[in-house]
């Protein structure tokens, strides 16, 4: 699974786009740009890959991703319509002083960050209205609502950090992880073993383990295993099937197993995610 570089297209006149995606456009494959990116989902749910990071989308959720962090947001099923307001921007549009002021300092060191994060509570909801206003903004406005909405992000932690440091942000990602990710893509709902996996990085299973755990920050089969629980997510919220058939289905080959996972990392069982899920909609 080859990371698409994206060109961002900024209209005449503007130093900065911001923009609504919507199905068709709203989906795209795994890809990464230079620019930093805010996004506001306005509808629609499904999978978010960030980085190393894989969870779950709903519509009214914020993130905030550094350049070149590569990302897809992929709707929970094909017939559902998702949309989201999208603001991509270049830390070279404030020129090459304007960010070293002294006033400018929270700022500067936020966007020095490479991580991709989840937006909370107060936080959250200021950063909605500002999106929201800066949409239809014009000249001067733009510029200073870009700013509030960083001066907000850069004196808060209302935010979950969901990657951070992801081999690649600041380079070309690392060839080796490409392929690692794209074979788990393919495999993911399959028996995958180590010896598979080095075999595509072309390494010993010792040296492959410590490869990724350097560079993705966690065991392969953590990994693995985000993958397959994602894949439940969506089995969950989009379809009837049972919750055992289910956690055959997603990969697993034991229910204890899936049950004691799925609860560390979504902190529910499954039969309640799937019941929060229903009273929300």
């Amino acid at each position: 699974m080859k990371t698409l570089i994206q060109k961002v297209h900024l209209e005449n006149q503007q130093s900065f786009a911001c923009r609504e995606y919507v199905t068709p456009s709203f989906e795209t494959s795994w890809h990464k740009h230079e620019e930093y990116e805010l996004i506001l989902i306005t509808k629609g749910s499904g999978s978010l890959l960030m980085g190393d990071f894989v969870g779950e989308f709903k519509e009214a959720d914020v993130y905030f991703l550094a350049g070149n962090l590569p990302h897809w947001f992929r709707k929970q099923h094909q017939k559902m319509i998702a949309s989201a307001t999208v603001i991509h921007f270049r830390k070279e549009i404030f020129g090459e002083h304007f960010l070293a002021l002294y006033e400018m300092k929270n700022i500067q060191t936020f966007l020095n960050k490479t991580h991709g994060i989840q937006l909370e509570n107060e936080l959250k909801k200021n950063i909605t209205a500002l999106i929201k206003t800066l949409y239809t903004a014009k000249s001067y406005s733009r510029i200073q609502l870009l700013l509030s909405c960083l001066h907000q992000l850069s004196i808060s932690r209302q935010y979950r950090i969901h990657t951070n440091n992801f081999a690649g942000t600041k380079d070309k990602i690392n060839p080796v992880i490409e392929e690692i990710f794209d074979f788990s893509f393919k495999n993911y709902l399959h028996v995958v073993t180590l010896s598979q996996v080095a075999e595509v990085a072309n390494m010993s299973i010792p040296t492959f383990s410590r490869f990724f755990k350097k560079n993705v920050k966690k065991t392969y089969f953590d990994f693995l295993q985000e993958l397959r629980i994602g894949h439940a997510c969506q089995l969950l919220t989009s379809t009837n099937k049972a919750v055992l058939e289910i956690c055959y289905e997603s990969g697993f080959n034991s229910w204890a197993h899936f049950s004691k996972k799925f609860k560390e990392l979504k902190q529910v069982t499954p039969s309640r995610y799937r019941n929060e899920f229903r009273k929300e909609l």
